[in-house]
């Protein structure tokens, strides 16, 4: 299982990125949460900054394809793309599998 995370200012851009993600079956769940961040940008700190971050969960197959569509359909100029490897147990990765693949589980 992979884990992509970024962060969008408005609520609406996390929805649809969430939203284009699973219909797309590239992930097969987005969580958002409501973020504050903390950063350095063009000379300066910038603090909390309302943002809302998205938890993209997916399969190692389907990771360069999130990475893609993020770099080509995020609204920031510099998009936060992080991918972090984890592992996922029991029936959460029999879903995952049988959604993003269409393979059913044995």
């Amino acid at each position: 299982m992979m884990i992509a995370i970024t962060t969008v200012y408005k609520e609406s851009d996390a929805n649809k990125i969430a939203r284009e993600l699973v219909e797309r079956k590239l992930a097969a769940c987005v969580s958002v949460f409501p973020a504050q961040s903390t950063y350095y940008w063009k000379g300066k700190i910038e603090e909390k900054q309302s943002e809302f971050m998205l938890i993209i969960k997916t399969l190692e197959e389907k990771i360069s394809d999130v990475i893609e569509y993020l770099k080509h359909n995020h609204p920031y100029t510099v998009p936060e793309i992080v991918t972090i490897k984890a592992e996922a147990h029991g029936k959460y990765v029999d879903w995952m599998v049988s959604y993003l693949l269409g393979v059913e589980s044995p």
